[in-house]
């Protein structure tokens, strides 16, 4: 037997293990993306072989949690991708303000830039106070840090740009002020925004959203479980609710694609039909 096929083994039976001791369900998720972060841990976990985790998250819940970190996605920033908040702006925002009461679900929110990002967009359309944020993730290590919205300092030219190429109306840094080399979020901001875990892969539906944001989670997903997640939103979405995935995303693949049309393609933002 090849060292390949020994190794993906060794990773059929790490997952297994997982799954059945602590319910996080990572089978599913793209083979690759799965075996690169396993082999990047490694060598923090002081360990050879694949299969000397497998003792070590059994019977280590703090060794777990440490292994668990590997499978968030923190790659976020404020901002991410200015088009597609303008295209909220042009093309949902005005559909949001029609109801009495706004529920925003932003799946997969890692350190909470982005939820951030939307709270600021919803103040500046004066949609925020009758609009809650529910920003889910299933690590509560990233979620932590997203309730404190403390960024480092030197991140805030990049959301200043992008916030600035998105078309803000004020000036970005009104919304923020310096502590020890790191930048605190008005905590106005937090007002609205409901931290909470949630996991995509196990857990069903959150709440009935009007607009349903997950962007840059399901390409680390394969196509059954990609399915399974856009099923999920699908319910998960009022009628003529919006959802919203990031640009290398999309629903034409999935059995729900009848149950959407495209708002913006380029964005990936549908409306539920």
């Amino acid at each position: 037997m090849k060292p390949d096929d020994i190794e993906s083994i060794e990773i059929d039976l790490l997952l297994s293990a997982v799954f059945r001791r602590y319910g996080h369900d990572f089978q599913n998720y793209a083979r690759a993306s799965v075996s690169r972060r396993i082999r990047q841990f490694l060598p923090q976990a002081g360990c050879q072989r694949i299969s000397q985790l497998i003792a070590k998250i059994l019977y280590d819940e703090d060794f777990f949690r440490e292994f668990l970190i590997q499978f968030s996605i923190p790659v976020t920033e404020m901002f991410r991708d200015p088009p597609m908040y303008r295209s909220l702006r042009e093309n949902v925002v005005a559909v949001l303000k029609t109801y009495p009461s706004v529920r925003i679900w932003h799946a997969g929110c890692a350190s909470g830039e982005e939820a951030y990002s939307l709270a600021i967009l919803l103040s500046e359309e004066e949609l925020f106070n009758k609009a809650t944020i529910y920003a889910t993730d299933f690590n509560d290590h990233v979620l932590h840090k997203a309730k404190e919205g403390i960024f480092d300092l030197e991140q805030i030219q990049q959301y200043t740009r992008n916030y600035q190429a998105f078309g803000g109306k004020r000036s970005f840094s009104e919304y923020y002020h310096a502590v020890y080399g790191a930048v605190a979020l008005d905590n106005a901001l937090k007002r609205q925004i409901t931290f909470a875990n949630h996991n995509l892969v196990t857990d069903g539906v959150f709440t009935e959203a009007h607009l349903i944001l997950c962007r840059n989670v399901l390409i680390y997903f394969n196509r059954h479980l990609q399915d399974r997640v856009l099923k999920l939103f699908r319910d998960s979405l009022v009628r003529g609710g919006f959802l919203c995935l990031g640009t290398k995303e999309t629903i034409q693949f999935s059995s729900v694609k009848d149950d959407f049309i495209a708002v913006d393609e380029k964005s990936k933002i549908y409306k539920r039909v």
